[in-house]
């Protein structure tokens, strides 16, 4: 059976008096592929990580599979779930940060098996095997030993990518990945997603990369404000946007090529 539905509700989500989430709803089917574009501060990054419950909702619910996360029904109030069964939650929620986030004492080997050992109880023999399996799928099986400060920006990235697949998990999530990468390295991360969208994994991506968009993205979501503006196929958004406010952003941040 197919895995990774992803069902996000009216969610709303204020820092103070800031609201940053104002009733998000978006609905991403298993080994589906949804980018999410739109201008610094429109909640993108805020909404990615609402879906691993590393920012608590106000309001509204997200579902994986049908389970709340972060959060059980007893009655009709939810109740945030203890640290231990949120933390077993997040094993099926990938996620991959803008700044790599790798443990600098570890090698890229030991980055990539330690989580499956600590949060799976695997053993560190199976734990390594698929660690160099994983890190031979990014490209990196010759660095295996290496430490992340004797990485690039980009090979960092793609251990980092490599961790998150460790642990088999429903739905991946990247936060603008190539952020803060050399425009050089870029393309050597945007490959690695590229793959995984042809996986069966679900993705979920905030990213400035227009053209990557356009290439992996089953369904494209525009926020501004924290709002969704309009979503829909590459082709309909990039193409032929409906909102005027998708039309403005566009018309600063893509090619003329794109023929908006």
């Amino acid at each position: 059976m197919s895995t990774g539905h992803v069902e996000i509700t009216d969610v709303r989500k204020s820092f103070g008096t800031t609201e940053v989430l104002k009733g998000v709803s978006l609905t991403v089917p298993p080994g589906g592929v949804a980018v999410i574009l739109g201008p610094s501060g429109s909640g993108k990054s805020t909404l990615l990580r609402t879906i691993n419950h590393l920012e608590k909702v106000d309001s509204g619910n997200i579902t994986i599979d049908g389970e709340l996360v972060g959060y059980q029904l007893r009655g009709n109030k939810l109740h945030e779930l203890r640290e231990k069964d949120i933390l077993k939650q997040r094993t099926h929620i990938g996620m991959v940060f803008q700044n790599f986030n790798l443990f600098p004492h570890l090698t890229a080997l030991e980055n990539v098996a330690e989580a499956p050992v600590v949060a799976q109880g695997r053993s560190k023999e199976e734990a390594r095997a698929r660690a160099l399996e994983l890190l031979d799928r990014v490209g990196l099986k010759d660095r295996a030993d290496a430490y992340p400060r004797q990485l690039s920006g980009g090979q960092q990235q793609r251990v980092a990518i490599a961790r998150a697949l460790a642990l088999n998990p429903k739905i991946l999530l990247f936060d603008e990945p190539t952020s803060a990468l050399d425009p050089e390295l870029v393309n050597e991360v945007l490959d690695v997603i590229r793959e995984l969208a042809t996986s069966g994994t679900t993705l979920i991506i905030v990213t400035h990369e227009m053209g990557f968009a356009r290439d992996v993205a089953d369904t494209v979501v525009f926020m501004d404000q924290g709002q969704i503006v309009e979503q829909g196929s590459p082709q309909e958004v990039f193409t032929s946007p409906r909102e005027p406010r998708t039309r403005s952003f566009f018309s600063k941040v893509i090619e003329p090529a794109f023929n908006i």
